[in-house]
């Protein structure tokens, strides 16, 4: 005697070996013997054997029509063996055969839309509206998988269809694992044995891969476009006093957001006085207003090559911007020093109107203003005719002292071998580049003079205010180091704690209100300071413990990074497409980290084999491979090897620029996950 039963949702037939009340010891065609239950046993029979019976029955159960089935069945629960019968048989007196009962077993249970289980080998038919949305469903669903085949069977022949053309950056970094076009790209990449990213570059999804990088980042960054609401620019109604200064500011000639200015007085007297001088939107900018959401929604520039996102529209930044020519309304630092020994006596901070005499560009000065100017400066010989020569001389020599002070509290010496590069392409317009226009990448020395008077006045303005925000009791937000040691990073939060790297006792980002969102939250708080004094913990629009403030930290830290990596990412892209416009295909080069070197004159990281086993700081010569603008990714060989000897103080300061750095190599990212199951069950609603 054989019987059919069902195991966990399987059917399995064997030969009965002994039977109880409860239960019966069943042989199956291996071999294997197995308890089963008396209630699972749905079908006793003597012929055929086990596996002809399933074998013949599973044929015939596609026999069955189903509609007719449906129409067949009886109303109320009914057991296979009766649809069987009214189903095969002529003669509805006769019971079915045995085949013909496992077939109408098979059938019912594989279609659920049908016929609703009512128990073991029991059975309900499916109610007629919700058979028929059922139906509507299933011929949807074939449907979709014929959608789903049909698109895979392009993108295997090498043609993109539109849709999954328009969910291009869903599907590689955010994807929808349920949708069709996720599907139809892991089906085709299954079936060409192509990574996803090949497969739709060559499939011609990806036409730029500028736009891919571009349209990428504002995918993932701006997915609700970059323009901004219209909003208006609120006035300063605050009746500011007017300050005895002339200031000026230094910034590079593509800078509109000029949130800083300088001044010097008293210089011969002894004693003299340097003005720290910072755009202030924060006394009409309030918290909670429109322009507020929209600084708040962005938190930063964004920064790249021939272009860049401001986090305000360019009308309101005009409003505050220091332009000259213009009484500008300023926060200013004022540090009063000992013009000999350049030791400070006091500071002071005011809320002003700032008259802006000059907007001075470094790129143009920059080869006026050298090291040897200075050198000059401090001997008395500054020429007569260069406007602002007196002045920047005193802030220079004031710059290199604040530094070794600095540097004395660092415990090291702030050395930067590498030098700064400047991109610039050729595009009158100014609109969105295409990413085809010419480059070039020019070399600017890292700590040239004029960068290191602006750098050392915003360190002492944010130091100086982070510590004066603690003594008021007022929080702020502020970036800290505990210390140098590698893998210690550098961290945002709320409290005034020393920052290792820069050498201060404490560092709040407040000199770029116009570019960041924190340093325009710290400005608030600063202008109640000034205007509460002890009081300010009080009234100041941020308090202690302040859940608001951890917010905006966390939105920043993390918008300013991904902001910061597509610069990195997309400078990367301009250097690789300056060198095939210019046929380079060679570099010198200087290994530091496994099998990783450094361009010397270029601002590129890449692979080399033949630089595993070198010592960091080995200078050689590498021959560059193919280009792929898409991964950003380029390999190199080492042809020659330049040096003999390292030096073990150019390794160390190798050493210590990379643990400081990110370095922006490799592939990118995508999310295609090809061990996804090709046909995964539809969501449903709980």
């Amino acid at each position: 005697m054989f019987v059919l039963f069902e195991e966990a949702g399987k059917f399995l037939a064997g030969r009965i070996l002994s039977e109880a009340d409860t239960s019966l010891q069943v042989e199956l065609d291996s071999g294997k013997r197995v308890k089963v239950k008396a209630a699972n046993a749905l079908l006793k029979f003597e012929k055929p054997a086990p596996a002809q019976l399933t074998s013949a029955a599973q044929a015939l159960s596609q026999e069955i029509e189903l509609d007719l089935a449906w129409e067949f069945a009886s109303e109320e629960d009914f057991g296979f063996a009766d649809l069987a019968r009214d189903y095969f048989s002529a003669d509805p007196s006769k019971p079915a055969s045995t085949e013909q009962q496992a077939a109408a077993l098979f059938r019912l249970f594989e279609a659920p839309h049908y016929f609703r289980r009512a128990g073991k080998g029991r059975f309900r038919k499916a109610p007629a509206e919700i058979l028929q949305q059922a139906l509507v469903a299933i011929e949807k669903k074939k449907q979709v998988i014929a959608q789903i085949s049909a698109w895979a069977e392009e993108l295997v022949q090498g043609q993109c269809p539109a849709p999954v053309r328009e969910q291009l950056y869903k599907i590689l970094f955010k994807p929808d694992k349920n949708s069709p076009e996720y599907k139809a790209v892991v089906e085709a990449s299954r079936t060409a044995h192509k990574a996803p990213l090949d497969l739709l570059q060559q499939a011609g999804a990806i036409a730029s891969p500028y736009q891919f990088h571009w349209k990428r980042f504002l995918f993932e960054n701006f997915p609700k476009g970059t323009g901004f609401p219209a909003v208006q620019a609120p006035a300063i109604s605050e009746d500011l006093p007017l300050a005895d200064v002339r200031a000026f500011s230094i910034d590079d000639s593509s800078t509109t957001e000029i949130d800083d200015a300088l001044s010097v007085q008293g210089l011969g007297s002894g004693t003299v006085t340097m003005g720290i001088h910072i755009a202030a939107p924060g006394l009409a900018v309030l918290p909670g207003s429109p322009v507020d959401a929209v600084g708040r929604a962005r938190l930063s520039t964004v920064y790249m090559p021939g272009y860049k996102l401001t986090m305000l529209p360019d009308e309101v930044v005009q409003s505050y911007t220091l332009q000259e020519g213009r009484n500008c309304p300023a926060l200013s630092l004022y540090v009063t020093l000992d013009e000999a020994t350049l030791e400070i006596r006091e500071t002071a901070t005011k809320l002003e109107q700032v008259p802006i005499a000059s907007n001075l560009r470094h790129d143009k000065l920059d080869a006026v203003f050298t090291e040897a100017f200075f050198e000059a400066a401090e001997t008395g010989a500054t020429p007569a005719d260069v406007a602002w020569g007196v002045e920047l001389g005193f802030l220079h020599r004031l710059a290199r002292h604040l530094k070794a002070r600095r540097e004395v509290v660092r415990g090291k010496p702030e050395n930067f071998n590498r030098p700064d590069y400047n991109f610039s392409l050729d595009n009158p317009s100014g609109k969105e580049p295409e990413g085809n226009e010419p480059v070039s990448i020019s070399i600017r020395k890292r700590g040239a003079p004029l960068d290191l008077i602006v750098a050392e006045a915003m360190i002492l303005a944010n130091s100086t205010w982070g510590e004066w925000l603690a003594t008021h009791g007022v929080p702020g937000i502020y970036r800290s180091q505990a210390s140098l040691a590698p893998g210690v990073k550098v961290r945002m939060g709320t409290k005034a704690l020393p920052h290792a790297g820069i050498g201060v006792k404490s560092y709040a980002w407040a000199t770029s209100p116009l570019r960041r969102y924190v340093d325009l939250v710290n400005q608030w708080q600063i202008i109640a300071c000034v205007k509460n004094g002890r009081t300010a913990a009080l009234v100041a629009p941020f308090k202690p413990k302040d859940a608001e403030l951890f917010s905006i930290i966390s939105g920043f830290d993390g918008a300013y990074s991904a902001y910061n990596g597509f610069q990195a990412g997309i400078e990367r892209y301009w250097t690789l497409k300056y060198l095939q416009q210019n046929q380079i295909t060679e570099l010198t080069a200087t290994a530091f980290k496994d099998n990783l070197v450094r361009a010397d004159d270029l601002p590129l990281v890449l692979p080399a084999a033949g630089a595993q086993g070198l010592p960091r700081g080995a200078k050689v010569r590498i021959r560059l491979g193919d280009i792929d603008e898409i991964t950003l990714d380029v390999n190199s060989t080492v042809i020659e090897r330049l040096d003999v000897v390292v030096d073990d103080a150019a390794a160390e300061q190798v050493d210590e620029e990379d643990n400081e750095s990110e370095i922006a190599a490799g592939p990118i990212s995508i999310a295609v996950d090809l061990n996804e199951p090709a046909d995964e069950p539809p969501v449903t609603a709980a």
